[in-house]
């Protein structure tokens, strides 16, 4: 399964959006529909539907079709019709107009109160009638699935080379990783030569010493070498953090490899990926374990910019 981006574009329309041959033939026609998505980054998945008047009894189909497909990501659905305005709308038949005439007739012989139908009313009950509002609203629905599967494309493409990207960067971090394995053993063994060293001097000084007191102050500083011989070797020891690393970056391969919306545990297995090159920085003592460390927070900072677009 593919790996998506949360950024893409995609619009698509309808048949009838041709330009019609004269204002009275615009009147006439069944306008096609034009329709936009807009989709950007966010944590969760964010619709917002602009839409006209007569297209607004779609919205709640819209809504469904798009959660549907999309998991995440700010998304703008915006609609119109094409080949008129609503300056224009279609002029109502002799036969509606005298069917409403009929009914406002009815009305008002119980209802004497009742206001007259305005102009506005007439029109909008009669494209009601004929119709009209409820072909646009199924155009609609045709015109956004096709523009939804435009947007889903642009994600995929977008989102295979997020994946690359991200697949380039783990091969880098795994050759750090290589890279200072044999720099820990090393640093081991120093310190290592280092109590040795500490323990011989406090050898020398016990047997040149001639008070009572000097075997207690051999022993003692004996114990105070072994504590921090100890405490260093603790200090300096990135190997769990090594492992660790190498266990997120097996987990964050697997991810690209399945796919789907895997943005947020993408985004989690960053973090830590962040905190074992900032505890391995803070435990060097070696030069060039320090900079190993800085050019892995780099890469990971890197990645990290480029999951949040992952959905």
């Amino acid at each position: 399964m593919a790996v998506y981006s949360m950024t893409g574009y995609a619009t698509a329309h309808s048949g009838g959006s041709s330009a019609p041959a004269s204002a009275e033939s615009a009147r006439e026609q069944k306008g096609g529909v034009g329709v936009e998505i807009r989709s950007v980054n966010s944590r969760f998945l964010d619709l917002v539907f602009k839409l006209p008047d007569d297209l607004r009894a779609t919205e709640p189909a819209l809504r469904e079709m798009m959660t549907a497909r999309l998991k995440r990501g700010k998304v703008e659905v915006r609609a119109w019709v094409e080949g008129r305005t609503d300056a224009l709308p279609r002029s109502p038949s002799a036969l509606d107009l005298q069917k409403l005439v009929g009914l406002q007739d009815n009305v008002r012989a119980w209802l004497p109160t009742a206001a007259p139908l305005s102009v506005a009313e007439v029109l909008q009950l009669t494209t009601r009638q004929q119709g009209v509002a409820g072909e646009l609203n199924e155009s609609l629905l045709a015109t956004a699935q096709t523009a939804l599967e435009g947007l889903t494309s642009a994600r995929e493409r977008e989102g295979k080379r997020l994946a690359t990207m991200l697949v380039d960067r783990l091969s880098q971090l795994r050759q750090l990783a290589k890279n200072a394995q044999p720099l820990i053993p090393q640093l081991v063994e120093q310190q290592r030569q280092r109590f040795i060293d500490r323990w011989n001097e406090a050898m020398g000084a016990s047997t040149a010493g001639t008070a009572p007191g000097n075997t207690v102050s051999a022993d003692t500083a004996h114990d105070r070498a072994l504590t921090e011989a100890t405490a260093f070797a603790i200090r300096i020891d990135v190997a769990e953090e090594l492992t660790r690393l190498d266990s997120h970056l097996t987990e964050i391969e697997r991810l690209l490899k399945k796919g789907a919306d895997v943005g947020k545990r993408l985004d989690f297995l960053i973090q830590e990926l962040h905190r074992e090159a900032n505890t391995m920085g803070s435990k060097s003592s070696n030069l060039e374990l320090t900079r190993i460390s800085v050019d892995m927070k780099v890469l990971i900072e890197q990645m990290r910019e480029q999951v949040q677009n992952i959905e």
